[in-house]
This record gives C-alpha cells, structure tokens and sequence, in this order.
C-alpha cells in the first residue's frame, strides 16, 4: 500500500493524517474502522469472488466502500497499519462454536507489537471495541464487556469476552495468502454459516444496526427493535441508508443459497 491508498483509506474510516504509532493511535484506528466498515458477507450471496490480496482487499473497502468479513476486514486494515509504521502480524486462530472449536485458519486476527503485545480486531462481529493486550493475565475493561486473555495448550492463548470462549488463537505469523483455503470453505460450504446466513452490521453510538436477510434490526440503549423490509426497494434503501453501500440488485437469500449449493 503506498501512501496515497493509505490516505484514501484513512478518509474513509473518518480520518486525516498523521496518526501516532502509538496504543492510542491504534485504538483510534481501531474504532473508527469498526464504526464505519460494516461487517458484512453479502459478496457470497451475490456471488462476488473474493480474493485474498492486498490490492483486491483494500480496493473493495476504500474505492467500493464495502466491508467485508475477518479475511477481508483484517487483512486489509493489516495492510494500512503496516503503511503506517505499525508492526502487524496476521494470526490464525480457530473460533469456539457450541460443538466445539473449528478448523485451523477458521479466523484471522492480528497481533501489533508496541511497547506491549497487542490484539485487534475489526473481522469478528459484534466483539471487542479496542485493542487489549495480549500478555495481560487478568481482565480487561472494554466498551464490549470483559475481556480475559488465558493460555491454552500448544503455546495458543485463548480470548474471552465476559467468561464465554470467542477464539483460539495460534501465535505463529501468518501470511493473507495462507488463508485462502479456509477462505474457499466458508464462501461455498453448507456448513459454513457465512454461506448459509445473510448479515450487515455495524455497531452505532448507542446500539447496533443490522440488516438479516430481510429483517432490520435497531438496539438502541439495549433496546431492540426489528422490522421486516417488504420490498427489494426498501433493503437497497436500507443498506444505502444504514452502511453506505450501494448495490445494484439483491443478494440471494440464504435459503436459495444453500438449495444452490446442495444442488452443486
């Protein structure tokens, strides 16, 4: 990424250069990348390739202002902390689920070396606001809860948000084009959710705006409100209206999707 992309992409996240290689600086970065690129997997459902480059990453968030999911939004916001003198490394971490852990590469993260180890995150959802530190033994107050960083066996460390296992995180450095794999297997598999669910979301300064398939969802203050949009009109509107992003048709349903796939 060369300086002019980097600025570009600092205009989109809300910001104007320089910003200090620094934890405040990052957790500047962090925070305003998380509230502005949503966290969205409508390229499957729109049958979009998505391609694990920094070029093809990057040009998708900054010149399509789309956001995208971990791959996507990790490895590009990767790329322009390293433009900005950050040190990055990408991890590889597996996420807990309710049958237990999932396969290697299932998430990727990020660990920025400064005056101590740092996760960031702006590829999970609905998690942490800020980055926490890695080599910290006790709980760490965050915009999203408590968060805990424990060992886990084989040298991994474990994250946890208010007691509730969220990863697994392998600490050996990894390079984008090592997650394509898993990459492929989320965008065409039946048993990944990302291919059998349909999301939007970015978190608001009282809440959280989502679009599911059809459904609206608004929380404000805790309070949660859904409406189901009606028309194709009236979810283009809202994903103009509610994350910037404009598309020309709707992304298929889940349903349809998975029937297609099954069918494959």
């Amino acid at each position: 990424m060369d300086e002019t992309t980097a600025t570009r992409y600092l205009e989109r996240i809300g910001l104007a250069g320089p910003v200090p290689v620094d934890p405040e600086g990052l957790a500047l970065l962090m925070g305003r990348h998380l509230a502005t690129v949503p966290f969205e997997n409508l390229s499957i459902h729109l049958s979009e390739e998505i391609v694990l480059t920094e070029d093809a990453l990057v040009t998708k968030i900054v010149e399509r202002r789309r956001g995208g999911f971990c791959y996507e939004l990790n490895g590009a916001f990767a790329a322009l902390l390293e433009q900005l003198g950050f040190p990055v490394t990408r991890l590889a971490a597996r996420v807990f689920t309710p049958v237990g852990l999932g396969p290697p590469f299932d998430h990727m993260t990020l660990r920025v070396d400064l005056d101590r180890p740092w996760l960031v995150d702006v590829g999970f959802g609905r998690f942490i606001g800020a980055p926490v530190l890695l080599d910290e033994p006790g709980d760490q107050r965050d915009p999203a809860g408590a968060v805990r960083i424990e060992p886990a066996p084989y040298d991994d460390l474990d994250v946890l948000l208010d007691g509730q296992p969220q990863f697994r995180i392998d600490q050996r450095p990894r390079e984008l084009e090592e997650f394509g794999a898993t990459c492929w297997y989320q965008q065409t598999s039946p048993a990944s959710h990302f291919a059998t669910s349909l999301a939007c979301s970015l978190p608001t300064p009282d809440g959280r705006v989502t679009i599911s398939d059809r459904l609206l969802i608004t929380t404000v203050d805790g309070v949660r409100t859904e409406e189901e949009l009606t028309s194709d009109g009236e979810v283009l509107a809202a994903y103009r209206d509610h994350f910037g992003i404009e598309l020309e048709r709707l992304p298929a349903s889940p349903g349809s999707a998975s029937r297609l796939m099954s069918s494959n």
